[in-house]
């Protein structure tokens, strides 16, 4: 073969090879090394051991592996919105089952405590202010989502499903009580607890104002409240109603368990956090009530304006039919009526008319019609 035609070849072959593998297409499948790094759910992973965090961040597989070696120590792994790829890795890791798996790939779950074999699931909803310059009829005051938190033996998962409710700062408050932390996987479910109730508390605080506002409006000289707003604002305070209200019942019966509750260092923490959910609630229930005499109060302000104008509308529709029938009786045009051929009957009609016009318009207004 001629070497010259073997080098005119060996570019066009050469030249795709280049163009594809730069592409990322090279022929066959490619083959991908096993990622041994966090996947990209993960939002931190670490050791703690007697209360206190080991350096790094490792893969929660070897995470886990060492933590189950020491016995004073476990493995705290928070997720955000994972995929079914990684929960199931996860799941595979740490014996959680598959209902456990499932149930933690979707968000909007009732706040409950559940017990599957040696692992508690606690299910919460979070809730979080969105700021906004005015309330309208299509403001959204509060974000809502949720977060589980599965507690085993040497481990504690959160995962986390929305915007609201991050939970770095409660890792962070946390690893600075170590004497709160050494108690183990439990005292992760406790700070989650406290700082879910601690946002329903400040998201209280924010729906307050806006409730004074729409109270001021309401009763104010020009009243610009409009009835879609105070609508809207009762949407978002159902919602919140629902996200905290529930969580209620599960907390006061996890308190009472004997068996597979928080320890009893931490049972008095756990105290505390029902005690201010149930301040929570309470401001959330009159906040309700109150949002309801609110609408009841503009529909009766409404009420009354209709029937001020009906009124109004009655009064001149009364003085326009004065000027229509004296129009009308004038209009017949029958041969014998009286004053037809008065020279100033045509003005005295109009006079007639006007003073019927007055009177009546002064009656109105005095009766106060006008």
């Amino acid at each position: 073969m001629d070497r010259s035609a073997v080098r005119s070849r060996w570019p066009r072959r050469l030249l795709p090879a280049l163009l594809a593998r730069l592409r990322g297409h090279s022929e066959g499948p490619p083959v991908r090394t096993p990622r041994r790094s966090n996947p990209d759910a993960v939002v931190d992973c670490a050791v703690y051991v007697a209360g206190r965090r080991e350096l790094g961040r490792p893969h929660y597989a070897d995470a886990y592996a060492r933590a189950r070696r020491n016995r004073r120590s476990f493995v705290w792994l928070g997720l955000h919105e994972p995929g079914a790829a990684v929960m199931a890795a996860v799941g595979r890791t740490f014996g959680l089952d598959e209902l456990s798996v499932a149930q933690a790939l979707t968000d909007g779950h009732r706040p409950a405590v559940q017990r599957h074999g040696e692992v508690t699931l606690l299910v919460l909803r979070t809730a979080s202010y969105v700021e906004h310059a005015e309330l309208t009829d299509t403001s959204e005051v509060i974000d809502t989502g949720d977060v589980m938190v599965f507690l085993g033996d040497r481990f504690a998962i959160t995962v986390r499903h929305g915007a609201a409710g991050a939970l770095a700062p409660v890792r962070e408050d946390i690893q600075r009580r170590p004497g709160v932390l050494a108690e183990g996987p439990w005292a992760v479910g406790y700070a989650v607890c406290a700082r879910m109730v601690d946002l329903y508390l400040e998201v209280a605080g924010h729906v307050e104002n806006d409730l004074e506002r729409v109270e001021e409006s309401v009763f104010a000289r020009d009243r610009k409240a409009d009835i879609q707003q105070i609508y809207q604002l009762k949407r978002e305070v159902v919602e919140f109603k629902r996200a905290v209200l529930p969580w209620q019942a599960p907390l006061r019966a996890l308190l009472e368990q004997r068996t597979g509750g928080p320890p009893p260092a931490l049972h008095r923490w756990f105290v505390d956090v029902e005690g201010r959910l149930t301040r929570a609630v309470d401001r959330i229930g009159s906040y309700d009530e109150l949002l309801n005499s609110i609408l009841q109060s503009r529909l009766a302000q409404l009420a009354v304006e209709q029937n001020n104008d009906m009124r109004k509308i009655a009064a001149w529709a009364a003085i326009a039919a004065t000027q229509t029938a004296v129009a009308g009786i004038y209009g017949m045009n029958f041969a014998h009526m009286p004053e037809l051929g008065w020279r100033y009957g045509y003005a005295g009609a109009l006079l007639l008319m006007a003073l019927a016009a007055v009177t009546l318009h002064r009656l109105f207004r005095r009766s106060g019609w006008l």
